[in-house]
């Protein structure tokens, strides 16, 4: 069924490729890769601020693949397919007094999800010329291919597959022999429940940030 689903995503995001492609065949259209780390953690909802826990960031690695469509002299139609990690971090700690030393015990929830994700963003180039500042931004929608919860605790977490998202960033891209070097830091900001715990329907949506690098040609 994953395997079903991963293959309708990845064929849908080369249909909208494709399209635009078609329309877009008299522009100077870039192909690219990119790779970088991406800091995952979770919204908080009202009933979990009364805790002792917060939730951690929870690094992971993120890249993509994507198409640079120019739409106009700054502006261009950026689809992406990538693999995202995602997840969080819980830890609690306490004091064991033995009366001569203080022992300290504690636990760690590490929550991690691994996502296929379509993005199809705008791109605005800022400037003109060899080093070029750009912000970025648009819908994403993810697909959840893995879970796990690592913890030697009890805890029974259940991952809803599809994520929808909004993703922004900016970054700096510089000439570099046949194309562009570019370094970009984004967020996602989850929009759908992604949570469920036993019991309680949380309203728990993903927030992550991220870095990346990559190398962008024309075609």
């Amino acid at each position: 069924m994953k395997t079903q689903l991963t293959t309708v995503l990845f064929g849908s995001a080369l249909t909208v490729v494709s399209l635009f492609v078609s329309l877009s065949s008299f522009a100077q259209i870039q192909v690219g890769f990119r790779g970088g780390v991406n800091w995952g953690t979770v919204s908080e909802p009202a009933l979990l601020k009364s805790l002792p826990v917060r939730p951690e960031l929870s690094p992971g690695f993120a890249g993509a693949i994507f198409l640079d469509i120019p739409l106009s002299n700054r502006v261009s139609f950026r689809p992406e397919v990538g693999y995202v990690q995602k997840g969080f971090v819980l830890r609690e700690g306490t004091n064991i007094d033995l009366g001569f030393i203080n022992i300290p015990v504690g636990a760690r929830v590490a929550y991690q999800t691994q996502s296929i994700q379509t993005a199809l963003l705008l791109k605005a180039n800022l400037t003109e010329g060899s080093v070029q500042p750009y912000i970025f931004g648009g819908p994403a929608v993810g697909y959840t291919v893995n879970g796990r919860v690592r913890t030697r605790a009890t805890a029974l977490f259940a991952t809803k597959p599809w994520d929808i998202s909004a993703v922004g960033g900016l970054g700096l891209s510089a000439d570099m022999g046949a194309g562009k070097f570019f370094v970009e830091a984004r967020y996602d900001y989850g929009l759908t429940r992604q949570l469920q715990v036993p019991l309680v329907n949380l309203p728990v949506r993903n927030r992550s940030v991220g870095v990346s690098l990559g190398y962008a040609f024309t075609l």
